[in-house]
């Protein structure tokens, strides 16, 4: 809407998480975990599906057991989206769902034990094509980095790291991402600072346990938000104690902000003040729940009255500004007609289904 972002990534190596590059110049992704329990197929395929629908990227699922393992093979045969392994300590854990799909296995190198041990499961994923996450985390940090450090900082977290990158580098497999999460925002941001200029890997950014909803999606858009914002992260997880989904769509909307991805609809409403001829909140809430399956980009500016509403019309593809008697609709920078209150939101809907349509049209046809 606005240009290009001004954006200037920092320079990694491209993975592939099966059919989605990761690093290099891809897009930055957008991915969740899933939070049923794994060996319950039918439920944790049900939350995979709905995470493909709200447009996620790739999807995590914790593999703890190794019947875990084996459902896994039974979830991989029925979604699309490609599976990231979380597992921790059991290398054979790590062996079986090698074979069963994983696309992505998220197991720290330096957890797994003896070397044999490691190289097997190097061995597995060089064999398939699949990278390796190493996952560092400030609540899990080795007991030797505690003492050293006293507690959580920056530096530990990447010392950790460098731990797990040293043995993937002694074993000659690239083809992996790091994770440096705490908490902490500006913990997390110099963390993954520090690290971004010691290894060419990509970084999968994230503010671990952040919180519920609003204060977790508010935490995760400042800090990850800083660091996106510096080119820094590749791919990305908003951790909510909350639907799976809702981290899909916080994450579009973080990426969003930024001009970095334009996934869905862009709403660009007013706070609304005196001066509105219609009730904006009432509006854009209804749209937003109405429009949850448009993954298309389309930017619509929904406001309340003529003082800031035709610029921001102009600048959208569809603009709605309030007006007495009728309030004016825009399309493509355009006036297009008047519209009144009554049944607005059933007209806005019709009007943006159809622009989207058109835009799908126009695409086939080029």
């Amino acid at each position: 809407m606005h240009g290009p972002a001004a954006v200037k990534r920092r320079v990694s190596r491209r993975i592939m998480v099966g059919s989605v590059p990761v690093g290099g110049d891809a897009p930055i992704s957008v991915q969740s975990m899933t939070n049923t329990d794994t060996c319950d197929v039918e439920a944790t395929v049900a939350q995979v599906r709905a995470l493909e629908r709200a447009g996620a990227d790739i999807v995590r699922v914790s593999i703890p057991t190794m019947d875990a393992a084996e459902a896994f093979g039974r979830i991989k045969a029925q979604v699309r989206v490609p599976l990231v392994t979380d597992i921790h300590f059991d290398y054979r854990i790590a062996l079986r769902v090698a074979e069963l799909g994983a696309d992505c296995l998220r197991i720290n190198p330096g957890n797994i034990g003896r070397e044999d041990r490691v190289r097997a499961v190097v061995d597995a994923a060089r064999d398939r094509g699949i990278p390796i996450r190493i996952g560092v985390n400030a609540g899990s940090l080795e007991k030797d980095l505690q003492i050293k450090y006293g507690e959580p900082t920056p530096e530990a977290l990447v010392e950790s790291a460098l731990r797990h990158i040293d043995i993937l580098d002694r074993l000659s497999y690239p083809d992996f991402k790091v994770s440096l999460k705490a908490s902490d925002v500006f913990m997390t941001v110099a963390a993954y600072r520090q690290l971004a200029g010691q290894i060419e890997q990509p970084l999968h950014l994230g503010i671990t346990e952040a919180g519920g909803l609003r204060s977790g999606a508010v935490k995760s858009a400042v800090g990850l938000g800083m660091l996106l914002a510096e080119g820094i992260g590749d791919t990305l997880r908003v951790s909510l104690a909350a639907d799976p989904v809702e981290e899909i769509k916080v994450g579009f909307d973080i990426l969003k902000s930024l001009h970095l991805r334009s996934k869905g609809i862009n709403f660009i409403a007013c706070p609304t003040c005196a001066r509105q001829e219609f009730d904006v909140i009432a509006t854009v809430n209804a749209l937003e729940q109405r429009l949850e399956d448009v993954i298309d980009p389309l930017d619509v500016a929904i406001i309340g009255c003529v003082v800031n509403g035709p610029g921001e019309a102009r600048e959208a593809q569809v603009g709605l500004t309030g007006g007495d008697p009728a309030n004016l609709l825009y399309l493509d920078g355009s006036p297009s007609r008047k519209v009144g209150n009554a049944g607005l939101v059933d007209e806005l809907e019709r009007v943006i289904r159809e622009r989207l349509q058109k835009q799908r049209d126009t695409e086939q046809d080029s």
